[in-house]
């Protein structure tokens, strides 16, 4: 009679404890698996309200992000398009604000909050500049872009 049980032959390559409730050993080491399975939360990537609020109460950072980026590219289909996308400008602006400042802004943290603010700060300033230099009769003129512009169309 073989007492032989199935978790007898599991090859393990590293440190492990005891058995889980299926029988299969558990990882104890602090080191990195082979293949990854999940991935961590972002730094700043909990709950912006309390868990008994509602789902869009918990969430309201990035509900407050797209419904500005949805009014302006509504503004920018009605053919008001300056101001629809100096909004979207704005919208991604506030993004970087509120994940400066809020210490959860929920899934509003895609990555570290470095990196967030960085890319929601360069993308909604190029957006703002670009929506107020747009023609015609732009609001903002910077002179060197017009002689580099004739420059190079010129050449």
């Amino acid at each position: 009679m073989s007492t032989e049980r199935p978790e007898d032959d599991i090859e393990v390559r590293d440190a492990v404890s005891a058995p889980d409730a299926e029988g299969i050993p558990r990882r104890v080491t602090r080191r990195f698996p082979l293949f990854t399975r999940d991935t961590a939360r972002p730094e700043g990537g909990g709950r912006a309200a309390s868990g008994a609020a509602p789902a869009p109460a918990r969430q309201w950072p990035v509900l407050l992000v797209l419904a500005l980026v949805g009014l302006g590219l509504l503004l920018t289909a009605l053919d008001v398009f300056r101001i629809g996308t100096l909004l979207v400008g704005v919208a991604l602006l506030g993004g970087a604000v509120l994940r400066w400042m809020l210490p959860d802004v929920g899934m509003l943290a895609v990555r570290s909050r470095f990196t967030d603010i960085l890319t929601y700060g360069v993308l909604g300033s190029a957006i703002v500049l670009l929506a107020m230099m747009v023609q015609p009769k732009p609001w903002l003129e910077i002179p060197f872009l017009k002689d580099t512009l004739h420059f190079t169309v010129s050449s």
